[in-house]
């Protein structure tokens, strides 16, 4: 009998859930990938397919989810993760971030798994206090056009930490900020994809506002290791995960142009409603408890991300955001 332990992960097939399957079975775990592919994308996880330790369910998680046999640990990754979601497919933004949850707290409550769900710096909404520390309770618009999303993140949270305390259900609580690196959708809206395939497609780049808005970008395997670290520590509290260099978006548009070689200009339009002025983690908690910071620097990270970029097809750099909606009824 195999000794493995066994991990459940929705939103297998996105960018971060594809990141962390390498990972765990990098790690010899059995790995279940979940995904109804709505935005996911079997491309990103399809060399894992020949492993006998992996295996694919294309399952909506917001649906009962059954998984045979015992499992050591979930991770719900599951959820549209960009600006164009939001408003594309508002009701399954709030359905997986609701309904899916709720599925696997009941699945891990079943099994004795430990749940870790993928929160966001989204909670904080657009912050009025900078950095943000864990304790901030956020600024958000409950019904603007990120409301979806944030409000979704929000509610994983606290029913997370209600299973948590009620049922004691072992779970983790990751705020994820800005992130990037291979597998990016190149055409979901979010600035850096947005920024390289402008760059690539010979587009001047947009920005939105002023450009004196700030983020603070975090290499995806920085990432990974920071969340593999807390699934394993016993702290229970939200704790965020990112990169604190905080740069603002005109100087980042400046930098993709410096590193793409191009010679588009930066184009300025209108800021969305409620769109996060700054945006950068306080990331003491992380330091302290997992002894976990960044190590790849903003020049390495951009590097290899446009590396991959740069190896996709014309037809992958001009392809359109597709929504799977085939077996799926909208309402």
């Amino acid at each position: 009998m195999s000794t493995r332990k066994k991990i459940l992960i929705t939103g297998a097939a996105g960018f971060l859930g594809s990141h962390l399957c390498d990972r765990f079975i990098k790690e010899d775990y059995h790995v279940i990938a979940m995904d109804n592919l709505i935005t996911g994308r079997l491309k990103n996880i399809e060399h894992l397919f020949p492993l006998e330790n992996f295996e694919f369910y294309n399952h909506d998680v917001s649906k009962f989810i059954h998984i045979p046999g015992e499992l050591d640990f979930i991770l719900h990754f599951a959820s549209p993760a960009s600006p164009i979601d939001y408003l594309k497919i508002p009701i399954q933004t709030l359905k997986v971030g609701s309904l899916g949850i709720h599925n696997c707290l009941g699945l891990a409550k079943a099994k004795n798994a430990r749940l870790m769900i993928a929160s966001t710096s989204e909670v904080y909404g657009d912050p009025q206090v900078h950095p943000q520390t864990e304790e901030y309770w956020g600024h958000v618009n409950p019904i603007g056009p990120r409301g979806v999303y944030d409000e979704a993140k929000r509610f994983q949270e606290a029913i997370t930490m209600a299973y948590h305390t009620f049922h004691n259900v072992e779970t983790r609580i990751v705020r994820i900020f800005n992130t990037y690196g291979p597998r990016m959708r190149l055409n979901d809206g979010r600035v850096l994809p947005a920024f390289i395939g402008q760059a690539l497609r010979g587009e001047d780049l947009t920005v939105f506002g002023d450009g004196s808005q700030t983020r603070s970008f975090c290499y995806v395997d920085d990432l990974v290791e920071g969340i593999v670290r807390l699934l394993h520590s016993d702290y229970a509290q939200p704790v965020n995960i990112g990169n604190p260099n905080e740069i603002s978006i005109s100087d980042f548009a400046e930098e993709i142009i410096q590193l793409t070689g191009t010679s588009q200009k930066v184009i300025y339009k209108n800021l969305p409603l409620d769109d996060p002025k700054q945006r950068q983690p306080d990331i003491t908690k992380a330091k302290e408890i997992l002894n976990w910071e960044p190590q790849i620097g903003r020049a390495e990270g951009l590097k290899r991300t446009y590396e991959y970029f740069q190896s996709l097809t014309d037809a992958e750099l001009n392809e359109k955001d597709h929504y799977n909606f085939d077996k799926f009824i909208i309402k």
